[in-house]
């Protein structure tokens, strides 16, 4: 049965709501704390349950010990004491009760079981290693957390967590953001999952939007074709209809120029006055850090959006690229493509658009 949902995911930056230094500084301890907690029970949780599928294949174990993983109290030959979902929670319940919000533990049990649940056969066939989480992992926590309260003055919300209060800071919000939360304080959308990402001094809210899919007149008999290469990033064919999103100038002149803006102050740094060490002297350098980054992704959600939207004009119901998979080889192949064309990025993007618009997206 086809999903008639969609999920989106905003970051939504948070302010501690409180103007005492001293509170707000045991507030980053005890988030820094609680991140640090649920790094650890990420690895054990994955760690576990690998241990748990591989006793059988511990062959210096005699044949007389039980090795089927279920709660013996409703399988005889269950080694288990419990679910084996829970045992993990039981385990981190152990470790870590009193020093965190269990409702960390139990959302991240419950999604890092799913994910490991979706992927064991991978691991078994040798086809994929186990994962590891990093200690920057973000806090999941479950929605009925979230409760928004308007402020008297603005656009902004504020919120309790644990015990700790929020401000939203949504900026000039050139996004949908603000539009997004006033649809969910209203009952109009559900925030199906949520979690708190600390990134370098700063809060971040994690929120997953859940909403229907956009009701577009699609004829299902309407296929459009849509080729992906450097010299012209989208080219696309629906009918007797031909377009040519973005050009190979237009998108790699800005980008290279920013690559060789960044490489001539990384050579001039050297030159840079000193004061504070290194920080100091690649502060020019810092700041042209995430330029690039920032404008490719620009560029292309740019292109598939407008690719998106030429099929919705010509009421394509199926968008093929025609191809791919092919040219994602090439790439992998020549230095230059693979520096400077971002195939995958691109295709995300245009995947998540055309799900979003109810368009089904077939890649060869």
């Amino acid at each position: 049965m086809e999903n008639k949902h969609i999920i989106l995911t905003r970051k939504i930056q948070l302010l501690l709501n409180s103007d005492d230094a001293a509170f707000r500084k045991d507030c980053f301890t005890k988030l820094y704390d609680w991140q640090w907690i649920c790094f650890r029970a990420a690895n054990y949780i994955f760690t576990h349950h690998y241990v748990q599928e591989q006793i059988k294949e511990f062959i210096y174990i005699t044949d007389e010990v039980k090795v089927k993983l279920a709660d013996i109290k409703k399988d005889e030959d269950g080694i288990l004491t419990t679910s084996k979902a829970n045992t993990t929670y039981q385990l981190l319940s152990k470790y870590f009760k009193g020093e965190i919000p269990m409702d960390f533990i139990s959302c991240l049990n419950h999604t890092l079981v799913s994910n490991y649940n979706n992927e064991r056969v991978a691991y078994w066939k040798g086809e994929k290693s186990l994962r590891n989480y990093k200690r920057d992992i973000p806090l999941p926590f479950s929605a009925k957390q979230l409760k928004f309260i308007p402020m008297e003055k603005g656009r902004e919300y504020q919120l309790t967590l644990f015990q700790i209060p929020f401000r939203t800071y949504l900026g000039k919000d050139r996004t949908d953001k603000s539009v997004l939360l006033k649809r969910a304080i209203a009952g109009n959308l559900k925030i199906s999952s949520c979690a708190l990402k600390l990134d370098k001094g700063k809060i971040f809210l994690l929120a997953s939007f859940q909403m229907d899919k956009e009701a577009n007149q699609l004829d299902s008999s309407v296929i459009a074709e849509a080729s992906l290469s450097l010299e012209f990033p989208i080219t696309l064919k629906i009918g007797r209809s031909d377009y040519r999103i973005g050009s190979k100038e237009e998108f790699l002149h800005r980008r290279i120029a920013l690559q060789n803006a960044r490489r001539r102050l990384q050579i001039g740094s050297t030159f840079n006055r000193s004061g504070q060490g290194r920080k100091r002297k690649l502060k020019s350098v810092e700041a042209y850090k995430d330029h690039e980054k920032k404008y490719v992704d620009y560029k292309l959600h740019v292109y598939s959006r407008r690719l998106i939207d030429l099929c919705v004009k010509h009421q394509a119901a199926t968008l093929l690229l025609i191809n791919q998979e092919q040219k994602e080889e090439v790439a992998k192949e020549d230095e230059f493509l693979l520096r400077n064309w971002s195939y995958y990025g691109l295709k995300e993007k245009i995947e998540y658009k055309a799900n979003k618009a109810g368009i089904t997206l077939i890649s060869e």
